[in-house]
């Protein structure tokens, strides 16, 4: 497979917050050099794993601007800015692009359930309004409907810098619909850490990646083996990882996520209202995972 221009593995970055929470940028700037570290081949900032729906527009600022600072253009970092609102959306990109951001996330509006041609014009009235690359985002479960395959086309043909879907409907005759219709440099990402290995059989490029927070080393080497057509390894080296990667949902994300980076000794803080922090029962079960799949020392 050829080199996706945003690589393979992009953890969707959780948002660091003190004791208060507030934003803690020193401890987002220092979470963003161990992923890049970790081998992560391009940053997702502030997207659900990020705590999106509760860091307002001004901290996202604020949060962009750390990050880019601390990755000094190592790898590419990628600005969530999706909203259910398209003029909303629109000012908020033209807003971030001067801070250095290498491209966008928008998600398929929520709540306000639009139909296939909303989404459409939603996505289009955006890709037309910037200049960077965005990537889609596709969660019916959050989001309530789901962008069907032939929206998706439409807009990877029509639009240029529409260049990726983030796709975690679970629907795999979807995911083939759009990776056998994807223009060139089109790409498809799983948007669900369990079903990377199932996506790129279909020819997916990686995936955008929670536990990328918590084992990043771990995620690049199955996506990479993946992409070396090595499947026998490759599933093994995601057996071995997968009850972590079930393990991390057993509540909401990024709940456990970052209670995960506390046990590893990399405290990010808690997670703001109305999510509520891991209770000590979910604390040691997610410990006794992390130590039987190797990535917390036994």
């Amino acid at each position: 497979m050829s080199q996706p221009r945003f690589g393979r593995m992009i953890p969707a970055m959780v948002t660091p917050f003190d004791e208060n929470r507030e934003l803690d940028l020193a401890k987002a700037q220092a979470l963003a050099v161990r992923l890049v570290e970790g081998g992560s081949d391009s940053l997702i900032i502030n997207g659900t794993t990020g705590e999106s729906p509760t860091v307002f527009y001004p901290q996202k600022i604020d949060l962009f601007r750390a990050v880019v600072e601390a990755v000094d253009k190592r790898v590419p970092v990628i600005a969530n800015v999706g909203d259910n609102c398209t003029a909303d959306t629109v000012q908020f990109a033209r807003d971030v692009a001067p801070l250095g951001v290498d491209g966008f996330m928008c998600v398929v509006p929520y709540y306000n359930k639009p139909p296939q041609e909303g989404m459409y014009q939603h996505f289009r009235t955006i890709a037309q309004a910037v200049e960077l690359p965005i990537i889609l985002y596709n969660i019916p479960g959050r989001c309530v409907v789901n962008m069907q395959a032939e929206t998706t086309l439409r807009l990877a043909h029509e639009c240029d810098n529409i260049v990726a879907v983030k796709e975690a409907s679970g629907d795999m005759d979807q995911v083939k619909t759009i990776v056998d219709g994807a223009p060139e440099g089109f790409v498809v990402y799983s948007g669900d850490d369990a079903v990377t290995l199932d996506i790129m059989k279909l020819g997916g490029a990686g995936v955008i990646s929670t536990i990328g927070n918590v084992a990043p080393e771990r995620m690049k080497e199955i996506v990479d083996l993946c992409a070396a057509g090595d499947w026998e390894a490759a599933m093994a080296a995601n057996e071995r990882l997968m009850p972590l990667m079930k393990g991390l949902f057993e509540t909401s994300n990024p709940i456990l996520v970052k209670e995960a980076l506390k046990l590893l000794g990399f405290p990010v803080g808690g997670v703001r209202l109305p999510l509520v922090d891991a209770t000590p029962e979910q604390s040691e079960r997610l410990a006794q995972i992390m130590r039987e799949t190797g990535v917390l020392e036994a």
